[in-house]
């Protein structure tokens, strides 16, 4: 396994480019209005399957040998990553099975099944994910695709950033992005420190899931309390993840946010910007404007993770019904 780095998101970024959408950066005036400064919106929302995660699965899945395509591939998510690699396995000519909470959002159970991949519910409270696929891996000889601490994945992700810095014309003075294991925003960081050090890049959690924010305040890896829920299922992850974690260290800050906080902001998108937005993906733009993070007279960067948000809520947070 070899170390992430950002010549391993610039290789990444080759070898995803015949698949992956390279997603516009999208300014508004509404928003730049509401936030009193410039922001640049990384629509990751537009990607295959609704979200970045395919670009990290990709970037992974099409290096396989052909000996390992036979074989298939596992991968444990709660949805979003799990749309990535059932993508990315359709792409490349694998199969793919995926262990997914038994609370994941039916949009994203969906949206694996029709990629072709195969889905193994498991309890997030009661149950092991990483346990569960490492037992099918080593029952089918699969390979496992892990959601964040691979260092293909992370370069894969890392390409986010790499095309915001090639898309503006002005240098950002921060960038803010959602975290659960860590692998977006440190991939994200890989670019950030050779090609742009000058600019803050800052973490947003869900308040009850802010084991990046714990982890950063004690100067190693720690995780949050279980047990809390969210309507965030993308960023539910306990703890960093091990090879993210040295590359987060780094990091200029952190900022948390409400349900209602990332309701309100999807409700933002949908009216004056036209976006969808699921909950996890919303957060940074929640932190801008709840004012958790400043934006005031700045120029900021940030990712829109994902747009894979179940209907039903997606319809009580758009007409108010949803008060977090």
């Amino acid at each position: 396994m070899h170390t992430p780095s950002f010549s391993g998101v610039l290789d990444a970024a080759r070898q995803i480019a015949p698949a992956a959408v390279r997603t516009p950066l999208i300014e508004h005036p509404a928003l730049n209005e509401a936030v009193g400064g410039r922001v640049l919106m990384k629509a990751e929302t537009l990607q295959v399957a609704g979200a970045f995660k395919f670009r990290g699965a990709y970037n992974r899945i099409s290096r396989l040998s052909d000996a390992e395509k036979t074989r298939g591939v596992v991968a444990y998510s709660s949805g979003n990553h799990a749309q990535g690699v059932a993508a990315a396995s359709q792409a490349v000519g694998t199969r793919a099975l995926i262990v997914m909470p038994s609370d994941s959002p039916a949009v994203k159970v969906e949206g694996v099944r029709a990629f072709g991949g195969e889905v193994r519910f498991y309890d997030r409270w009661s149950e092991s994910r990483e346990a569960i696929g490492a037992e099918i891996a080593t029952e089918r000889g699969a390979i496992l695709v892990p959601p964040f601490d691979d260092p293909f994945i992370i370069e894969g992700q890392g390409t986010v950033g790499l095309e915001m810095l090639e898309q503006t014309d002005a240098p950002m003075d921060q960038l803010l992005c959602g975290a659960s294991g860590g692998g977006l925003i440190a991939g994200i960081n890989l670019v950030m420190a050779e090609q742009s050090p000058e600019s803050r890049v800052i973490v947003v959690e869900p308040e009850a899931f802010d084991d990046t924010r714990r982890s950063l305040e004690a100067g190693e890896r720690t995780a949050h309390p279980p047990g809390a829920p969210s309507i965030c299922d993308a960023l539910m992850a306990p703890l960093p993840g091990e090879l993210t974690w040295p590359i987060n260290r780094r990091l200029a800050g952190a900022a948390t946010v409400t349900d209602a906080e990332a309701a309100e902001a999807m409700r933002f998108a949908f009216r004056w910007l036209k976006l969808v937005i699921e909950p996890g993906g919303a957060v940074s733009l929640a932190a801008l404007l709840s004012g958790k993070v400043a934006g005031k007279g700045l120029t900021t960067g940030i990712v829109l993770s994902g747009g894979n948000v179940d209907p039903g809520l997606f319809s009580a947070i758009i007409e108010g019904r949803f008060k977090g």
